[in-house]
């Protein structure tokens, strides 16, 4: 009968998370991004395209994304792909160019990290180091993002629990790391008319039981561009931090993930209709003013 309890002790499960717990910081973990902050009153919106792939479309995607109201730059330079014959990113190029353009806008940049080797090189480029679903249970590299002194946003993993979801980010903080922006990027499901299943009660969910802040990425939770402004919406009305959003001046063309990306005056009129939003649930987004109308030409 004790052999029978003893067992039932081992199988009972790990422990709860601590240092994500919002019980330990029920204020609230803010980020801060080159004095961005995320976790605040305002949200945050991240926008650019899915990979770099040149200086111009690079340029002109961040000028677009800065002009209605975007705070930092989301671009990959390593692209994690289901086929190894699909464009896999310019690699260390691809962060120069991520650089070059911060420099001449001012706007952070966000990018993936995909591998222990190659976080030493990121953070040489990086403001936020972005660990990808495909990568949310990477314990080694999470261990190793957790000794950097850069803000860290990590993605929910597509068949992951908020529990797993939750012990990642757990990870990172017992590493040292405490800035830890949290992902709702969508789960596999059986449905198949999109891309993933965005999982919006995810939202309020983490916020409930962890302090960190917590945003969404729409263009990967559905996969289809008309779908983001709605998401987006629905994001921010259950009390996302801030928005993850792909940007292109020609999707058709784009080298990655084309059919999910906002043109940039589809992005300029998501910015409008979000910022209704957030007033409305008495948060807030910065927009420069005023907000001209983008040209959809070609660059």
């Amino acid at each position: 009968m004790e052999r029978g309890k003893n067992s039932q002790q081992v199988i009972s499960g790990p422990p709860p998370v601590k240092l994500v717990n919002r019980e330990t910081k029920p204020e609230g973990t803010i980020v801060n991004v080159q004095g961005i902050q995320i976790g605040s009153s305002e949200v945050v919106v991240m926008a650019g395209p899915c990979a770099v792939e040149n200086r111009e479309q690079l340029l002109a995607i961040a000028r677009a994304v800065q002009a209605s109201g975007g705070k930092i730059l989301r671009g990959g330079a390593f692209k994690p792909r289901t086929s190894p014959y699909s464009f896999t990113g310019l690699k260390e190029e691809g962060l120069k160019l991520l650089a070059t353009v911060r420099q001449e806008t001012g706007l952070p940049v966000v990018t993936e990290v995909m591998d222990t080797r190659q976080v030493e090189m990121v953070c040489r480029y990086a403001d936020i180091l972005q660990v990808g679903s495909r990568n949310m249970q990477n314990f080694a590299l999470l261990e190793e993002v957790g000794q950097c002194n850069i803000p860290v946003l990590l993605k929910r993993g597509m068949s992951a629990t908020i529990k797993e979801f939750l012990f990642a980010a757990e990870y990172i903080l017992k590493h040292g790391n405490q800035q830890v922006i949290l992902c709702e990027r969508g789960i596999r499901t059986f449905e198949t008319s999109t891309r993933y299943t965005l999982d919006l009660n995810a939202v309020p969910m983490l916020k409930k039981l962890s302090h960190l802040p917590v945003i969404v990425d729409p263009s990967h939770g559905t996969g289809h561009w008309w779908m983001v402004p709605w998401l987006a919406k629905a994001a921010v009305a259950v009390g996302a931090d801030g928005l993850l959003v792909e940007v292109h001046y020609k999707p058709e063309e784009a080298l990655s993930d084309g059919p999910q990306c906002l043109r940039p005056d589809k992005f300029d009129s998501m910015m409008q209709e979000i910022n209704k939003v957030a007033r409305a649930v008495g948060r807030k987004i910065s927009i420069p003013k005023p907000i001209h109308e983008l040209s959809n030409s070609t660059v």
